[in-house]
């Protein structure tokens, strides 16, 4: 009796691993170009500027359809508990944003952080108030 009640048991829990499998709606990462700033753009402390990006391609289903942009400076990571924005909609293709006293310097990125965290290319950020680095 014991090997019809493993049989038994087995098939059920394969059942319920099939019923599972076929409930789950597929989704995937979506990874934006982002299109503004780009290189040679020159941003000022304190401005408003649109960050925008291209959403031609996005998938039907989104992993994590809200972002949040942040600054990058060298490639590392600024801000990361205090974003610039957040709470948006990757969807909608663009996010206003306002520039933080920072210094004059020319290797900032933006990061578009939601699906995924794709850096804008490099571009410059003049702070009025402070003296270009050489």
């Amino acid at each position: 009796m014991k090997p019809v009640v493993d049989v038994v048991t087995l098939l059920f829990f394969g059942l319920i691993a099939v019923v599972s499998a076929n409930s789950v709606v597929k989704r995937d990462v979506f990874v934006p170009k982002i299109t503004n700033p780009h290189l040679g753009t020159i941003l000022e402390v304190g401005q408003k500027y649109n960050v925008t990006w291209d959403t031609d391609n996005a998938p039907a289903q989104i992993t994590n359809p809200l972002g949040q942009i942040i600054f990058a400076q060298d490639g590392r990571l600024v801000g990361l508990d205090h974003p610039l924005t957040a709470n948006f909609s990757i969807l909608k293709g663009w996010e206003e944003i306002t520039v933080p006293f920072v210094e004059t310097d020319f290797d900032y990125a933006v990061v578009l952080i939601g699906d995924s965290g794709n850096f804008s290319p490099n571009f410059s950020i003049l702070n009025l108030n402070r003296p270009i680095p050489l």
